[in-house]
């Protein structure tokens, strides 16, 4: 009695996930090759996994006991894995990087491009995104935060301090500087409600115009005068039709972290591409404060 481990991997988030299509995009691979995998772990085990029915696939104990298993399984692979990432001093092979696409789009695509100039052997891969990804699972191998709290239980080092202040298009800049105590209209990232409130707590004539879980929506609104927004500064400095309201004061926002596993943190291809990083955040630490 024996199984492939992609196939007890597949029974594994099946049951994660409950559904095939949620296996399938965990495994990046296709519906119908979940259920061709589980069948044909059923079949090697002489088991039935799951109970097929009208709205899905239902574990059976055999298919509960499985996953636990195979869960077992695959954090001693992620632990080898990690290990070997770590000792290898080989400027080759893939390396994984995650970071906010608004960092990706602007003071790190200069860095990737300096990186894959100078070590052509070594494939990059970036994951542009505002998700954390596990880096005990190797979701990636190194990752960019913004956030006071990158992970307790991982290596890493604090790449620049950075505050967020206010900017509108002129209109809006003239006016508050004419007269704040006239109605001002917001436009607000629904994750930064806190601090919508401490800035606004001295202003007595605020309307919430706009909310939207996508910066460059908030930006573009305030692009076109919907209202003013609060930003972090760095990304100001692309936006020559918005100006900074000084008379509503700048913010501390969340640091920006250069983070991995501890072990990872070692690998030649960790350490090289932080060789680019650091420096280069280092050298454009003005752009995040005012």
């Amino acid at each position: 009695m024996s199984a492939h481990w992609d196939d007890l991997k597949t029974v594994m988030h099946l049951v994660r996930g409950g559904s095939l299509a949620t296996a399938a995009d965990a495994l990046g691979v296709s519906y119908t090759t979940v259920a061709r995998r589980v069948k044909r772990a059923e079949d090697d085990l002489g088991l039935q996994l799951f109970e097929r029915l009208a709205d899905g696939y239902k574990a059976t104990e055999a298919g509960h006991t499985v996953a636990r298993k195979a869960s077992a399984m695959e954090v001693e692979e992620h632990d080898l894995m990690r290990g070997l990432l770590g000792a290898d001093q080989k400027l080759s092979g893939a390396l994984t990087i995650t970071a906010p696409q608004l960092l990706c789009s602007t003071l790190l695509a200069s860095v990737f491009n300096e990186f894959c100039e100078k070590y052509p052997d070594v494939e990059l891969h970036v994951r542009a995104n505002t998700e954390l990804l596990d880096l005990n699972r190797r979701e990636a191998d190194l990752a960019i935060r913004v956030s006071n709290h990158p992970g307790d239980s991982l290596m890493g080092r604090r790449l620049v301090a950075q505050q967020s202040a206010v900017y509108g298009v002129r209109r809006w800049a003239e006016q508050i500087a004419h007269d704040p105590a006239k109605q001002i209209d917001w436009i607000l990232h629904d994750k930064l409600q806190n601090i919508q409130k401490e800035t606004t707590a001295n202003t007595p004539n605020n309307r919430l115009r706009l909310m939207t879980d996508e910066t460059m929506t908030m930006i573009s609104a305030a692009q076109k005068g919907l209202g003013v927004v609060r930003m972090p500064v760095f990304l100001a400095h692309d936006y020559d039709d918005l100006f900074r309201i000084d008379t509503l004061p700048p913010q501390a926002f969340p640091d920006i972290w250069v983070v991995a596993h501890r072990d990872v943190w070692p690998s030649a291809r960790v350490a090289a591409f932080r060789e680019i990083l650091v420096p280069h955040f280092t050298k454009h630490r003005e752009m995040f404060v005012v």
